[in-house]
């Protein structure tokens, strides 16, 4: 079993906008929550490129959104912990984020969770990025798994459609961020509303 992160174990959605709405102020940009929420996706280039951000000023966005990220402290959405340790009982556990590799492992470390995951892969460990297949396909990798026996659990169309293209069976997990039209537009396996009814979902894989 393989998982995003933002969105769909850690409800980050207040740090990420917040920052993305300080950092365009900084960087002279007139975009508000709406362009934001309309443009948005887990690959944060793609929202630099919608916004009009040149790319030589994309190094200065990371700065400014990560210095302002830094000033948030996200939870982890409710009922993850028990979920995540209820499945390592039985399944190999790992995670494949578009998220920057140090936050995402400070994280980990900050909410205990490193021992549960075999694996993870974050932005900057692969040259592609969601939705292309690569980041994933590298996790299975490291975790020596066949994708046919594996399920990926995301909060956006880009991880059914990364999914997909690596052979994975996707389940689509509501969460805070503006995705959930065009996650369902994405038509996973399954969708539930939270990340609680995880367990009794994968028990109709097995049927």
């Amino acid at each position: 079993m393989l998982f995003d992160w933002d969105g769909t174990l850690i409800d980050s959605y207040h740090a990420d906008t917040s920052a993305y709405l300080a950092m365009f102020k900084e960087m002279g940009l007139s975009w508000g929550l709406e362009e934001l929420e309309k443009n948005y996706s887990p690959n944060w280039y793609q929202v630099y490129r919608a916004a009009g951000l040149p790319r030589r000023l994309w190094e200065d966005a990371d700065r400014a959104w990560r210095a302002h990220y830094a000033k948030h402290r996200p939870k982890l959405i409710a009922g993850a912990r028990r979920v995540l340790t209820k499945l390592s009982g039985n399944h190999h556990l790992g995670l494949v984020t578009s998220g920057d590799g140090d936050r995402v492992i400070r994280q980990l470390r900050e909410f205990r969770l490193t021992k549960l995951f075999t694996a993870w892969v974050c932005s900057g460990d692969t040259l592609r990025k969601k939705p292309h297949p690569e980041p994933l396909r590298l996790a299975l990798r490291q975790m020596d798994l066949d994708p046919s026996a594996c399920v990926y659990v995301g909060d956006a169309s880009q991880d059914v459609e990364m999914a997909r293209r690596a052979g994975v069976r996707a389940i689509g997990v509501l969460g805070p961020f503006p995705t959930e039209k065009r996650l369902r537009a994405a038509r996973p396996e399954f969708l539930i509303r939270s990340i609680e009814e995880l367990p009794d979902v994968l028990k109709r894989f097995h049927r």
